[in-house]
């Protein structure tokens, strides 16, 4: 046997014990009488006493063997920093196992390397003890939302990974199939369709932790090719239970893995509408104010040229006891971080015995007190404004109000506030071709059912659907889901899709909610993010194991690769025009 003991297991009531330590060496250091070696294991780490020529070959991480008897420490050697400070390991017998060749970095916590090659190695950067914490943490987390769900009679069920192309959110992911030549699988987006038919079925209560993958671009709070949600559907319920569902386990879910961060908001509701208006985002941060200020009529009665006619004008306020470091190099900075989003310049006042700022002299006094009443400043306040169609002056004051956020630290870190957004648009348009599309979920339920799909016009239809948003990540999705064939059809219909063409397309929800389908609603919370926000991680990618980089690939495995053999492309019946 290689071990008797892990390193955290052997305190004092050990002494005089025979035992067996293995894994890797940590630390050594020399003395000319004896030496030291540092034992690190996944659980802690041992000190173990050697003679110098048994340490002499030593490098650190290499893999050893250790039998020996249990001592006392002695008292000047204490080192309360270590939880097994009062003993240690008099060697008898080592046995290296395995060596190590030279490190590509160093095996340290605090230490930092390139994300491409910590990624590269990254069966090495596993031994950092932050990488080990937040993969036993997501451990614990899986668990706990596993029982969570079980002991609710929720019934856990796993969905197919190989399904149809689905028109949810984004790209597939497809797999050609060698036994039905010319034809595809694709990666399911969300187990969306496959849970709605679980409740046609015996199942009012259904639950996994699933994975999904999507063809889209990484971003800090997403990750390449595959993330996991806790998905979850009832039947028989209304809006409200649902509510009561998801804002219990979430904080049961704070209250157990992350006791020392606490609920400042507990779940405010807030409409679509209200949250474009007030903060220009869907996803609002609600740990600090600075809420959006519509200043449109004001300022366009001013006949201010820049400013006249002006669909929308907008301003956001920064308090005075963050603006005595502001100067105009600073407001630079902030403008550059709005051009980003489109804008074309910041205007800015600043409230002082001298108005200032880059509009100041096309303010007369009159105008100042007006605004002054409207926005409610004093003293050394700054307004910074952004003047444009409606859309882009949520887009650009949005940014702007998070990166004054993470400047002048607005928002504490142990402060959670939840917030649900409610009351979504059923239909969006593409800001780049125009083209009308679903806002999120085609499944969703309509708000005045095919009435409202056969009069109103795409933007005066809602569904209902709704986001729970925590410190201005989106971390759930949910909605009534739709379970009347007629609604369902009436809603593609308004996209220019036939009947016929949702029969083909999703027989199985179309032919299934003919059979007593019951309402059903459900939700899906996005696991990864949640870890994300819960760890203070700046990135997702650091919430897996083995995480694919910025660039959608895996490194370490050296995927996605070229297929080089012709006779696996020609049995799937694929030709690779261009293989650059």
């Amino acid at each position: 046997m290689h071990r008797t003991h892990t390193c955290w297991e052997l305190r004092k009531e050990h002494i005089g014990l025979q035992v067996s330590l293995s894994w890797w060496v940590d630390d050594i250091r020399d003395m000319w009488w004896m030496a030291f070696i540092t034992l690190r294991d996944r659980y802690w780490v041992t000190q173990v006493q050697v003679s110098p020529e048994e340490s002499a070959p030593l490098k650190p991480e290499w893999c050893i063997k250790i039998t020996g008897e249990v001592v006392w420490r002695p008292g000047w050697q204490e080192n309360i920093d270590m939880k097994t400070w009062e003993i240690e390991l008099n060697a008898q017998k080592l046995v290296v196992l395995n060596k190590c060749k030279e490190l590509p970095f160093p095996i340290r916590d605090d230490h930092w390397s390139s994300e491409e090659h910590r990624f590269k190695h990254r069966f090495l950067d596993l031994r950092r003890k932050p990488v080990l914490d937040n993969i036993e943490f997501r451990a614990k987390m899986n668990h706990f939302t596993r029982n969570r769900f079980t002991k609710s009679w929720f019934l856990e069920v796993q969905t197919p990974i190989f399904t149809v192309s689905s028109p949810e959110w984004a790209r597939d992911y497809l797999i050609p199939s060698r036994v039905n030549p010319g034809k595809f699988y694709a990666l399911p987006q969300a187990p969306q369709q496959y849970k709605q038919l679980l409740m046609v079925w015996w199942v009012d209560k259904y639950f996994q932790i699933a994975p999904c993958f999507r063809d889209e671009d990484p971003r800090a709070d997403r990750h390449s090719c595959e993330f996991y949600q806790v998905d979850a559907e009832m039947s028989f319920v209304e809006q409200e239970d649902v509510f009561i569902i998801a804002e219990a386990f979430c904080a049961d879910l704070v209250a157990t893995m992350i006791p020392e961060k606490k609920i400042s908001i507990a779940y405010e509701r807030i409409t679509y509408h209200d949250a474009m208006e007030r903060f220009g985002s869907d996803k609002p941060d609600l740990r600090f104010g600075m809420e959006l200020q519509d200043v449109t009529r004001t300022l366009n009665d001013w006949s201010i040229n820049f400013m006249a006619d002006k669909s929308c004008i907008k301003c956001i306020k920064l308090d005075a006891v963050h603006t005595s470091d502001v100067s105009r190099k600073v407001v630079e900075w902030f403008e550059k971080i709005c051009k980003e989003a489109w804008a074309w310049w910041l205007p800015w006042i600043k409230r002082g015995d001298e108005l200032a700022g880059s509009i100041w002299k096309l303010v007369w006094e009159g105008q100042k007190t007006a605004l002054q009443e409207i926005t409610n400043t004093k003293d050394g306040d700054i307004l910074f404004f952004a003047i444009w169609s409606h859309a882009e002056v949520s887009k650009v004051l949005n940014k702007l109000r998070l990166h004054l956020r993470d400047v002048f630290t607005l928002a504490n870190k142990n402060e959670l506030a939840f917030c649900w957004i409610t009351d979504f648009p059923f239909y969006e348009e593409n800001e780049t071709s125009g083209d009308r599309d679903f806002g999120h979920n085609p499944f969703s339920h309509v708000v005045w059912w095919v009435e409202s799909l056969k009069t109103k016009d795409f933007a005066d239809i809602q569904t209902n659907q709704y986001d729970m948003v925590l410190n201005w990540f989106e971390i759930m999705s949910g909605s009534i889901r739709n379970h009347d064939p007629e609604v369902m059809v009436a809603a593609f219909e308004k996209l220019g899709m036939s009947e016929t063409d949702v029969k083909e397309r999703f027989w199985a929800m179309y032919e299934a909610f003919q059979y007593g389908a019951p309402p059903h609603w459900g939700f899906a919370f996005w696991f990864d993010r949640m870890m994300m926000i819960f760890k203070d991680e700046p990135n997702i990618r650091e919430c897996y194991a083995f995480p694919k980089s910025w660039k959608a690939e895996d490194t370490m495995m050296w995927a996605p690769a070229t297929l080089l053999d012709e006779k696996v492309l020609e049995e799937l019946g694929i030709e690779v025009l261009n293989k650059e």
